[in-house]
């Protein structure tokens, strides 16, 4: 008899501690879910939606950033064109084309030696510019994380190569302008430029040149007319 009261006894507590278990979880479940559901806004395919604003070429800016083992240097690349869509202040899509052919070493005073780098850079060994003079970004997803600060997703094509990056970027809306913000690490070699790279080729010493590179954008759009 007491041998049945303590198996009923047993029973029982066995069942409250499942009930409580099984409330546990679900709450610890609804409690992630709400966290998820307060962690950002969704990510939204590009659509190009609403109001276009166009590149002002003589404004905006690209910079470059490279180093290597000795040194480092730095240099810009004029745009070609570009394109920025807002919808109720909100950006929804945009791409811009920058042309290698024009690229400039800012840091090498010797006109010579400037000249000889400028040109290195524009060899096969590095961009192709004559073979492929147009580099381009095309925004695919956008995902705003604060109001006017967004997680861009696009594909950046250099050398006819293509290679998806993701990056933060700030975005101001004032008026007729669109003024847009954003810096960028590269990993060159994803667009076959491989030249002196350690991932490549070994005992390079103090001539290994770094794989990864920075790109500023400073982009200012206008209102098309």
């Amino acid at each position: 008899m007491k041998k049945l009261k303590l198996n009923k006894l047993l029973s029982l507590i066995l069942t409250v501690a499942a009930f409580v278990g099984c409330s546990e979880k679900k709450d610890d479940k609804n409690l992630h879910s709400e966290n998820n559901s307060g962690s950002g806004k969704e990510v939204t395919s590009a659509s190009n939606k609403g109001i276009s604003y166009k590149l002002n070429l003589n404004e905006s800016k690209l910079e470059w950033f490279a180093s290597k083992v000795t040194g480092k240097h730095n240099g810009i690349v004029n745009f070609t064109n570009g394109n920025l869509f807002i919808d109720d202040t909100k950006l929804t899509g945009g791409n811009f084309e920058a042309d290698f052919g024009t690229i400039k070493v800012l840091d090498v005073s010797d006109e010579e030696m400037n000249t000889k780098l400028t040109n290195h850079l524009k060899s096969g060994d590095f961009f192709s510019a004559e073979t492929f003079p147009k580099g381009k970004f095309v925004i695919t997803s956008i995902k705003e994380t604060v109001s006017g600060k967004y997680e861009i997703t696009g594909d950046l094509t250099i050398k006819n190569i293509s290679n998806k990056i993701t990056f933060p970027a700030e975005v101001s809306h004032e008026g007729d302008k669109v003024t847009a913000q954003a810096e960028v690490d590269i990993d060159r070699t994803l667009w076959d430029i491989k030249y002196r790279s350690g991932k490549f080729f070994g005992d390079l010493g103090d001539k290994m040149i770094n794989d990864n590179f920075k790109i500023k954008l400073n982009l200012i759009f206008e209102k098309n007319s």
